[in-house]
């Protein structure tokens, strides 16, 4: 059961990750027609070909139901597959294996996948402070008669900070918790994003001491070990093998895939040191007939650095309490043993609410394809990619290969 690996990723688009204050502020349509245009001509596709559609509903400035019939209507696309993906950071890889699946199906030949994440310009009668108060409880919900209303936010666990901070203090009370190893990982990807100009941090070099010098904003996480929200956007084309063989680029087809959501809060986790990418990552890697050792590089969402080191112990490329080791040993640079977020990671390349995970899946397309410039790989032929949504809550897995 699963993908027969018919379906691959041909074409993608994404903004240049800006400061919410100097970034062009556009329409949330806007963007979704601008994205779309531009992964078309990457793909050498036109809009005549796509006939499936999968978005993100919440947050759409536009609109807050019926999204994808706006944006299709908006677009002038006739579906025969719609979707709406609410995932947070696991949203994108979502998006790829929904609109995969729907292909093998033969629902459709060709679906974009898009999620604008610049602000769009505001009428005179809204409110332009939702966002920050939104922000300041990280997705977690104020509304009377939710849970984590009643039983978290009252007792300080506000936002993704506080949740990761206390799965990384957990970590470190039942294994070991070395700052420089976590440290590195920061570094390694900023060393990723001096060779990507797209980067938010291109051109700003790293170091450990830095790393540990910056701000303690949640012990044990450092300012510079959690990402930056940052305005940006993106988009990719997923096709079947008829549509992918017309287009300009190396294909990625998408031959695993594997998604879990065990709770919203870590709160109400069995254990919260065993995440859900475990389960999906095993799935996906069953699926494409792959072990953690055969793949070319690793693009794992790195909102926080805790993340990066459980998705590595979970996901089999090493044992568990294992990953500060592992982390201490491997060079994780492009030009490393174990490449990793060769694009700098959103810890270097900016997050862009749901879309910053988009940019891991489209830098596992580029080097599969080829086309990564200065940071490109020798070899890329299989590529294993992580999504992750609220605190460790909802994760994903896609294994990519290469035709």
């Amino acid at each position: 059961m699963g993908l027969k690996g018919h379906a691959a990723i041909v074409g993608s688009a994404q903004y240049k990750p800006e400061k919410y204050s100097t970034a062009p502020k556009m329409f949330h349509l806007e963007q979704v027609a601008d994205l779309a245009a531009q992964a078309l001509r990457d793909a050498g596709l036109k809009a005549s070909d796509l006939d499936g559609l999968v978005i993100n509903g919440p947050h759409f400035h536009e609109a807050s139901v019926f999204v994808p019939a706006m944006a299709a209507e908006y677009l002038g696309l006739r579906l025969n597959f719609a979707e709406v993906v609410d995932l947070g950071g696991c949203t994108s890889v979502g998006m790829v294996w929904r609109a995969a699946a729907a292909i093998e199906l033969g629902l459709c030949q060709a679906v974009l996948c898009v999620i604008p994440a610049r602000m769009a310009p505001l009428g005179p009668d809204e409110d332009p402070g939702w966002m920050a108060r939104s922000m300041r409880f990280g997705g977690h919900s104020t509304a009377f008669g939710a849970p984590e209303a009643e039983f978290d936010l009252p007792y300080g666990h506000m936002g993704q900070n506080t949740g990761y901070a206390m799965i990384a203090q957990r970590y470190a009370a039942q294994y070991d918790y070395d700052q420089r190893a976590m440290a590195k990982i920061a570094v390694d990807q900023r060393t990723n994003a001096l060779a990507n100009p797209q980067a938010m941090f291109y051109g700003q070099p790293l170091t450990i001491e830095q790393v540990l010098a910056s701000k303690m904003v949640a012990d044990p996480l450092h300012v510079l070990e959690i990402v930056m929200p940052v305005a940006g956007g993106a988009a990719m084309i997923i096709t079947n093998k008829e549509v992918a063989a017309r287009s300009r680029k190396r294909p990625a087809f998408i031959t695993g895939f594997g998604e879990h959501l065990a709770f919203k809060s870590p709160s109400y986790a069995e254990d919260m040191l065993n995440t859900p990418i475990g389960p999906a990552s095993q799935r996906a890697f069953a699926m494409a007939g792959l072990k953690p050792k055969d793949v070319d590089a690793a693009q794992i969402y790195d909102c926080y650095t805790i993340t990066t080191l459980l998705t590595l112990e979970d996901a089999g490329f090493c044992g568990k309490g294992e990953g500060m080791a592992f982390v201490r040993e491997h060079d994780l640079t492009w030009r490393g043993d174990f490449p990793m977020n060769t694009h700098g990671g959103q810890l270097s390349f900016g997050q862009s609410a749901s879309a910053g995970g988009m940019s891991q899946v489209i830098e596992a397309v580029t080097q599969i394809a080829g086309t990564a410039g200065e940071r490109q790989l020798g070899r890329c032929d299989s590529v294993y990619v992580s999504g992750t949504g609220g605190v460790m809550s909802e994760q994903g897995a896609l294994i990519l290969q290469g035709a």
